[in-house]
């Protein structure tokens, strides 16, 4: 994967506003599928001309998304110190850190945790928790050990775009694993489940 090729086509996503509209669906997730083999964002808009506004929002989030996740895996999985996981369809691990299983989920630093992201750099631990009571509750919901890429933007408030910014992700995520320490990581008890988390923070 070339990350900075696919940084520039992910950038284009960047100038329509990120709407969804409703919240996320099996019925909206099939007639979108077409997502996960489309690579230029010029053959998603082609894919998407029919579609009326809402479900083509729709279309261009999860394709942003999808992509973004994908990459931020490859970065990971690219690194000597992480092994990916054989099983391409496994929900609960997407690779391995000193033999440490993983998901990882990026997500926007959400506002409805109701905390300043100053305090949520301080409290990791409570905003793990949150993110984890707090998460989407479609096929991947579980209380397995993840891995949290959250972006924010200080100055616009345009956290989802940073989800494009793949190189800026690299550099951070190469950081994080040259430091890495299983001593570091957070341990939870949710639901009679023994965790281990962090938060990789993203921000500009």
């Amino acid at each position: 994967m070339n990350i900075p090729d696919l940084e520039s086509k992910l950038k284009k996503r960047l100038n329509f506003p990120y709407t969804w509209g409703r919240k996320q669906s099996d019925n909206w997730d099939f007639k979108t599928k077409f997502i996960y083999k489309t690579k230029d964002f010029e053959t998603l808009e082609n894919q998407c001309k029919d579609f009326d506004n809402a479900l083509r929002n729709y279309a261009f989030n999860r394709w942003l998304n999808f992509w973004s996740a994908k990459a931020i895996e490859h970065i990971f999985t690219s690194n000597p110190v992480v092994k990916k996981e054989d099983n391409p369809f496994s929900k609960t691990v997407d690779f391995y850190i000193s033999n440490i299983p993983f998901d990882h989920k990026s997500s926007v630093f959400p506002k409805q945790f109701g905390k300043s992201f100053d305090y949520a750099i301080e409290h990791k631990k409570e905003l793990i928790e949150w993110l984890y009571k707090n998460q989407s509750q479609q096929g991947r919901k579980h209380l397995e050990n993840r891995l949290f890429i959250i972006f924010f933007d200080e100055k616009n408030g345009d956290h989802w775009k940073l989800k494009a910014e793949l190189i800026l992700i690299k550099e951070k995520v190469e950081e994080y694993l040259r430091n890495f320490s299983r001593d570091s990581l957070v341990s939870l008890n949710l639901e009679h489940h023994e965790i281990l988390s962090d938060v990789i923070w993203i921000k500009v």
